[in-house]
């Protein structure tokens, strides 16, 4: 047997140990209830609370639900009281465990502090990772997706001083009708960089006496953001809050953490590029937090559904594939010890395998981009 015999023959046989693997993988999902056995103290065995961003809509709220049925207390974050009290006054009614009410805004920056303050001294014994956003509900390339420049006012009031003061570095001057030009200090220019602030339009107000070297301006700000929310949201918040949660469960010695990803994100994904981008990297961060804390007695898990019947997917109506939110949840959580990332179900598992077997010239070819859009905006509007 010469040597490209050889070669041919052990890739052969990788191949098959490949499927064999991949065959083997699926089998198990069938006996997810023996092979993966959780008992019934498990998670309140992590801990006393339970954490979940994103928790007043969709997989975020039946994560709520579910862990509080499993004997948990739940504290639930999101942007928006309302929405939040309403679904906290229906955990406690219908399961009796405690919930704590968050109100925090993940596409912004400076949210952590407070929720850092709010979670001492809880003893975390689950955090879900759930908080995400679209860029547009509706597959689109990315110059075309609608809100990409969507303006986000932020008012600010400065009280300017003249002349401008040398010393503060470096300066952005803003010039008025009035000729009055004058100085944002430096911490204020940072700030808004951080924002994401690229343009600047000024209404002016002005008040006081105008005889007076000083006088209180108010000031528009208007940004280009939208990109800015998505990594926000679906990147930084997910690593802020572990960052937050993980150090108690690492002195406990025990844990479990979920990442919510996306099964589009297995490929490269046009029409969604910006999404599934994201969700990358919350495949990537979950794995490699996984290797360095499993020793430790954590579970870290990705989970990647497909579709599931949420206000993110415009209440796609449930069939075979689809899933309403409290199905999906109560069968992902069977699969929480099957390894660092699962699909959640045997349906989403078999539609990842077969999303992946597909050439990529097919799926990233315009008819199918068009087929995509097509295909959406006709569930969406039905």
């Amino acid at each position: 047997m010469d040597v490209m015999e050889l070669f041919f023959v052990w890739l052969g046989a990788a191949v098959v140990v490949f499927y064999v693997i991949k065959i083997v993988s699926f089998v198990k999902m069938f006996y997810s209830g023996v092979l993966f056995l959780q008992p019934a103290s498990f998670f309140t065995s992590m801990g006393e609370w339970a954490v979940v961003t994103g928790g007043s809509d969709g997989i975020g709220r039946a994560y709520s639900f579910e862990l509080a049925g499993r004997g948990l207390n739940i504290v639930i974050l999101s942007r928006t009281k309302d929405k939040l009290d309403q679904v906290a006054l229906e955990i406690g009614q219908t399961t009796g465990q405690k919930v704590k009410v968050i109100v925090a805004d993940f596409t912004e920056d400076d949210e952590y502090e407070q929720i850092q303050e709010e979670l001492k001294g809880l003893n975390i014994g689950v955090l879900v990772n759930n908080v995400g956003i679209l860029p547009s509900h509706i597959p689109s390339k990315f110059l075309q997706i609608r809100n990409l420049t969507q303006v986000r006012h932020s008012w600010s009031t400065f009280r300017p001083v003249l002349p401008p003061s040398p010393v503060h570095t470096p300066h952005v001057f803003l010039s008025l009708s009035s000729n009055l030009t004058f100085i944002l200090c430096s911490s204020q220019c940072h700030k808004m960089v951080n924002a994401g602030i690229r343009q600047l339009w000024l209404r002016c107000n002005l008040t006081g006496d105008k005889r007076e070297k000083t006088h209180n301006y108010s000031f528009v700000l208007f940004s280009f953001q939208r990109i800015t929310e998505v990594i926000n949201c679906n990147v930084k918040a997910l690593v802020k809050m572990s960052q937050i949660v993980l150090p108690g469960m690492e002195k406990r010695g025990k844990g479990v953490i979920v990442n919510i990803s996306s099964g589009v994100a297995c490929v490269p994904s046009p029409m969604y590029t910006m999404y599934c981008a994201s969700k990358v990297f919350v495949e990537r961060f979950s794995q490699g937090l996984q290797a360095e804390y499993k020793e430790k007695g954590i579970v870290i898990q990705t989970v990647a559904p497909f579709g599931v019947s949420t206000p993110m997917t415009g209440y796609l109506k449930p069939n075979l594939v689809t899933m309403t939110a409290e199905d999906f949840v109560r069968t992902s959580l069977k699969y929480l010890k099957a390894g660092d990332k699962t699909y959640g179900s045997i349906c989403h598992t078999i539609m990842g395998w077969i999303l992946q077997s597909v050439p990529l010239q097919i799926i990233h070819s315009e008819r199918m981009q068009d087929c995509l859009r097509e295909y959406v905006n006709k569930r969406v509007g039905s």
